[in-house]
């Protein structure tokens, strides 16, 4: 087990080498996507423990099917229309001449998964088709190493019960020389801090004080185990879903990759309470770059899932603690309180 643990240069996903984030919002709709780009094609997996996904191209992560790599993933609000971006990300790494060359033809392969966050205050009514395709491009055309979180991307219109949610990312070097890295668009049912106090579920796992220090209260509150959901008073099944990328420079096949997806769902259910519900729809996708030659052992398989559990609390923290409200925001910001 690691001893000494320390966040990559920036604490975002893209301190794993090949990878860049690309963020855009619309401020009017109260909307944003989030796209992930590889700067080569990476092996990748996916893992869906919400009851109410949204998604495209997940079947073919599957370990099972033909499929090993893929060129982009992104996270996109606006429910089912939100599966347009997916377009958008792909025309732009067409442009690049990047993906799947088959028959003389390129063709990017970019999964993906939405949120639900048409009911946040913001103007819905784009007219006849919705804006989700064009969002999509411009997400990847911003693409870079640095990139905000917070009210940013897929995160700028998230809601968690009763504060904003958001986008956060944070990574780890373990002692292996492996890095992980977690992107995240929180839109839960439930809530990331302890009952009515400032202290995050994902206390434990902090480091540098990235989401404000303010470690476990000194003693449970009386309200530690009450269930505070959104939309209490009328709650309606696919308006929730924490979406979400797990990443590693180690060199991992895709059934590795699967089980790496699979451990880092254990950080949603020690960032946010209650997680894994029928109305979200919780899934992780896995991205493995392959940049630091590593193969892991068995054995490191311990700290692997272990500590892209506790990469991914961090970014899950992270997103609502950098999560700013303006006039218009459905909810208050944690900062606010």
């Amino acid at each position: 087990m690691s001893t000494f643990l320390k966040p990559g240069p920036n604490n975002l996903i893209t301190d794993i080498r090949g990878l860049t984030v690309g963020n855009v919002e619309d401020d009017t709709i109260n909307t944003g996507v989030t796209a992930l780009i590889m700067d080569h094609p990476m092996t990748a997996s996916v893992h869906v423990m919400g009851g109410a996904p949204g998604t495209r191209d997940t079947e073919l992560l599957s370990p099972e099917n033909t499929v090993e790599k893929i060129d982009g993933l992104f996270l996109s609000g606006g429910s089912a229309f939100g599966i347009d971006a997916g377009g958008g990300v792909q025309a732009w790494l067409r442009e690049h001449n990047r993906g799947f060359s088959h028959a003389g033809l390129t063709i990017p392969l970019v999964p993906g998964a939405i949120l639900f966050d048409l009911i946040n205050g913001g103007d819905k009514d784009w007219g006849q088709y919705s804006p989700y395709r064009e969002l999509g491009y411009e997400a990847a055309k911003n693409s870079a190493k640095m990139f905000s979180i917070g009210s940013a991307g897929a995160g700028k219109g998230a809601l968690t019960a009763g504060l904003l949610g958001g986008l956060g990312s944070a990574s780890l070097t373990l002692d292996s020389g492996i890095m992980l890295g977690a992107l995240v668009a929180v839109n839960a049912l439930g809530s990331t801090v302890i009952g009515n106090s400032d202290n995050f579920w994902a206390a434990p796992f902090e480091l540098n004080n990235e989401f404000g220090g303010k470690g476990l209260p000194s003693s449970p509150p009386d309200h530690t185990s009450d269930i505070k959901i959104k939309f209490r008073d009328g709650i309606k099944s696919h308006t929730n879903t924490t979406i979400a990328i797990i990443a590693t420079d180690a060199d991992l096949t895709k059934s590795q990759a699967k089980r790496l997806a699979i451990a880092a769902h254990d950080g949603f259910a020690r960032a946010i309470w209650p997680s894994h519900t029928p109305m979200d729809g919780d899934i992780v996708f896995s991205v493995a770059s392959g940049s630091s030659g590593i193969k892991p052992e068995l054995a490191d398989w311990i700290d692997l899932g272990a500590f892209a559990a506790s990469t991914m609390s961090r970014a899950i923290a992270r997103a609502v603690f950098e999560a700013t409200s303006d006039d218009n925001s459905y909810y208050p910001a944690y900062q606010d309180r």
